[in-house]
Formats: structure tokens, sequence, C-alpha cells
């Protein structure tokens, strides 16, 4: 019996971090036992905000290809692609814009937000109001029936169920499944200043971190604010070091830590140290991967082109589909 589809991908607009980790890989992994999953990386959305530097994105390209075979993505388990080396998305996205309204790409609740939070920029561009339209033609070149995404993403996948329905009623056949959206709970994982973990802000813990460069930025995150001395009291339930816990500590050592920081009977480079040890225990599989790869990047690039291939393939299935559909 065939296994449902899943599809989804990262930006290679900088470095993964511990977020991506926590917050998309992990769950892709457990994914990739259960589903027929596609995942790729999204080099050509990079642009969609980054086109005036492009000078990383090929370097970001290969980052992210060494991160995703490191944290654990197979590609005997799923097929591990690069956007651009299948073109048949861009001649999708292009047919998609044929029938797709103006209005529907203008109310994406994302589109006026992020022109908005990204002010150093010019995202007055088709490239920027086209993004969830390229988007959807990721998804449904596949056909898949899953897209792994947190809350906020909702309305994207909610527009591409749209575009769908408008295609497969224009042309009086089912292309194209309606994909539905796969919520991941994402963990609560701050920044080393507090604030929500983002390259944007320079707050983040690479996956490309050593050892060494991890315990020194976890010496250096925010605590309880208004713990100012080793004698005060603090409130882990404020504190971002204790968020870390909550995800490397055992019950037994939250518990301790906890106790601890609230009588005064540990300093925060207690509590950090014990959290440094578990983040270390818990990464060291992914750190021996990536120092393989990192010495061997044309490995990990390799194992995405022969993957862009198999995506392809695929890709070239469906629009003959598309082409057909449309008499062209």
């Amino acid at each position: 019996m065939a296994r449902e589809r899943v599809l989804s991908g990262m930006r290679s607009s900088g470095k993964p971090h511990l977020g991506n980790l926590l917050g998309a890989l992990q769950n892709w992994v457990h994914m990739q036992e259960t589903y027929e999953c596609f995942y790729f990386i999204a080099d050509w959305h990079a642009l969609t905000t980054g086109y005036a530097d492009t000078t990383q994105v090929r370097e970001y390209v290969q980052e992210l290809a060494i991160d995703y075979l490191s944290a654990g993505l197979d590609p005997d388990k799923s097929v591990l692609f690069i956007q651009s080396l299948v073109p048949e998305h861009a001649e999708l996205h292009l047919l998609l814009s044929m029938i797709t309204p103006l209005p529907w790409l203008e109310r994406v609740p994302t589109f006026k937000e992020q022109q908005q939070e990204i002010k150093d920029r010019d995202l007055a561009t088709y490239g920027f109001l086209g993004y969830p339209l390229l988007q959807t033609a990721d998804i449904i070149i596949y056909k898949a029936n899953w897209v792994p995404v947190g809350l906020d993403q909702v309305p994207h996948i909610e527009f591409s169920r749209e575009v769908v329905r408008r295609f497969n009623n224009l042309y009086h056949v089912e292309v194209f499944p309606e994909p539905q959206p796969k919520l991941t709970e994402v963990p609560k994982l701050p920044g080393l200043d507090g604030r929500k973990m983002s390259k944007s802000y320079d707050n983040t813990i690479y996956l490309s971190d050593s050892p060494e460069t991890l315990t020194q930025k976890v010496r250096t995150m925010m605590t309880d604010p208004a713990r100012q001395r080793r004698r005060d009291p603090g409130n882990p339930d404020v504190c971002p070091v204790f968020d870390f816990h909550r995800i490397y500590s055992t019950a037994e050592e939250r518990a301790e830590v906890s106790q601890g920081c609230r009588t005064a009977g540990i300093g925060c480079i207690d509590c950090k140290t014990v959290l440094s040890r578990n983040m270390l225990t818990a990464l060291q599989p992914l750190h021996e991967k990536r120092r393989h790869y990192a010495a061997h990047p044309q490995e990990a690039m390799d194992v995405l082109i022969a993957g862009s291939a198999q995506a392809r393939a695929v890709a070239q299935e469906t629009m003959a589909e598309v082409r057909e559909a449309m008499h062209i």
C-alpha cells in the first residue's frame, strides 16, 4: 500500500540553528519512518528577501545539505533535493500565476507582516508577493498529502488548497490533491538574549558550532534579570536558560536546578554547566556526523544532487499531466 507523501523545505538564507533542529529537522527525521518524504533546500525562496546579496547562497545550500544529513535525514528513506535543480517548480509557478487572482496573494498574512518587520530591504517585488504561489508549486508538483508546519504557516497551506481547487475546477480534471497542514509542536526556544532564536537577532546556537563554542554561548545566556547577585533567589519560570533545561535535562535535574535557583542554592554558572553538559550529550551524534560531512562537503552535496534527479523525475510526470490539462 502506497504511503502518504510529505513535502517540506528550508530556505538557504543562513546557517541552521537549534531552533531549526527542534522545530523542523527532528520532526522530519521521525516522519521519514512512516511517510514518503520529500525534503528540499529552498534556494530560490532565499531570494525573495535576500535578492540584493546572493554571494552566500551556495555556501548556505552546502551548510544545509550537511545539516540535513547530520540531523538524521536518510537518502534511503527520503528524497533530499535542491529546489533550483528541479526547474519544473518554476514552470508550474509560472502556469499557476496565470490563474491566481492578485487579491489572494495580497491577503496572505505574512505578506504585510514581513513588509512591516523587515524595514532594511525593498520587498515591493513580484518575487516577494508571489512567494506563497512558488511555495504552492513546491508542494503540489509532488502531489503532497501533508505539509508539516507551525500554526503561523497554516494560511499558506490554505492558500495552496484554494489554488488547487481553482486549477482542478478550471480544467475539469483532478490533477492535484489538496494538501493538508500537519501541525508540528514547536518547543519554546529563546535565543541567547531571551528573544526568539533568530539569525536576524544574532542570538543563535548554530548546528555548526563546536562543543567549545556552544559551551561558551551557554555561559553568556541571559538569565532571570531580577537575579543580580549570586545570593539573590531567582525564578526559573522567567529564565531563558530553564527553557533549555525543559528540553535537554531530566525531570530530576530540572527539579534540582529549579529548587537551587529559587533558594539561591546554586548560581547561574552552575545551572548553565549542567545545561551545556546535557546539550552536548544530546547533540553528540549530530556533531560526529557533522564533522565527517564538514570535512567532505562534496559527499553531502552529491547526496542532494542525486536526490534532485529523483525529485525531477516525479516533477516531470506531474508537469506532463498539467500540460495535458491546459492543452499546451
